[in-house]
């Protein structure tokens, strides 16, 4: 089993790149494959996603794919993908898929949905700013490969600066500039994903999760760090311990 695990901002286009890949691995629509297709992969997929998602009803009626979602209601995103990705993988293989993409919203900052031995995608668009690579952590800098979509809506000189400040974020990270509207650029990609190890043993998150455990997490309203324990931030100091 094959494991592609695909984050990024809302709107960035996730979807749109999951479609096309999963395109060219089993063609244009339904289950039965062109020409042009990769003969032997099946793939599933699998949405993470806050309070709604429909992607997995399109994509199932478009390809004839397994496909499944989960809300992680009260829960992170990511947190979720850890709680539920083992019994997708559990899925995946009931259904006689050979490779699971997941799309996860990712709206956490400070975490990273990849796992050892899968392929970690981040999407992101080039009409988001030239300092976004600067502020989603490890989202990006824990990705294998950085996709940047929307590429027909800034100049050359933007599109330069955006990749040079991806690379500056994570040095080691691939960047793909596709058009996902219509399909261009993701032939690399879909080679990356079959390049990719399968995952075999106990799961492990890439990276290390954020320490924020607080009085907030268990449900508590009260404005000011004096009225919490655990992990606290005040305005004009650093992150430190407050026990009871």
């Amino acid at each position: 089993m094959k494991l592609a695990i695909c984050a990024g901002p809302a709107t960035s286009g996730k979807t749109a790149v999951l479609r096309h890949m999963i395109r060219k691995l089993i063609g244009s629509s339904g289950t039965e494959p062109r020409a042009s297709s990769l003969p032997g992969w099946r793939p599933a997929y699998l949405k993470i996603d806050v309070q709604f998602a429909d992607e997995d009803e399109e994509l199932a009626r478009e390809f004839g794919i397994p496909t499944k979602k989960v809300y992680s209601g009260e829960l992170c995103p990511d947190h979720c993908s850890v709680m539920v990705l083992g019994e997708a993988l559990e899925w995946a293989r009931k259904v006689e898929s050979n490779i699971l993409f997941v799309e996860t919203a990712g709206l956490c900052l400070r975490c990273s949905p990849y796992v050892d031995g899968g392929l970690g995608i981040v999407v992101l668009e080039a009409t988001s700013g030239m300092n976004l690579p600067r502020k989603i952590g490890p989202m990006l800098s824990l990705a294998d490969v950085a996709v940047v979509t929307k590429i027909d809506r800034v100049s050359q000189a933007e599109r330069e600066v955006f990749r040079a400040r991806i690379l500056d974020a994570a040095p080691a990270v691939r960047v793909r500039e596709v058009n996902a509207l219509h399909g261009i650029g993701i032939d690399p990609l879909v080679d990356r994903t079959l390049a990719t190890p399968d995952v075999n043993g106990e799961l492990l998150l890439r990276g290390n999760p954020p320490v924020g455990t607080c009085t907030i997490c268990v449900g508590k309203k009260n404005i000011g760090w004096h009225a919490h324990f655990g992990v606290v931030r005040p305005l004009e100091a650093q992150t430190f311990y407050r026990g009871e």
